[in-house]
């Protein structure tokens, strides 16, 4: 979507503001779980 297209649907639908803000938020924070330390154990 480009910028216009989405500010003119969410002029319309402003309860959905706060959906993207979820969605946006957990999104972040999925990143930062799956960057997280990753420990390898090589050999017997």
């Amino acid at each position: 979507m480009s910028e216009s297209t989405m500010k003119s649907y969410l002029a319309d639908h402003p309860r959905m503001i706060g959906a993207v803000f979820m969605m946006l938020l957990l999104l972040t924070q999925a990143g930062n779980a799956a960057a997280g330390p990753i420990t390898i154990i090589s050999g017997p």
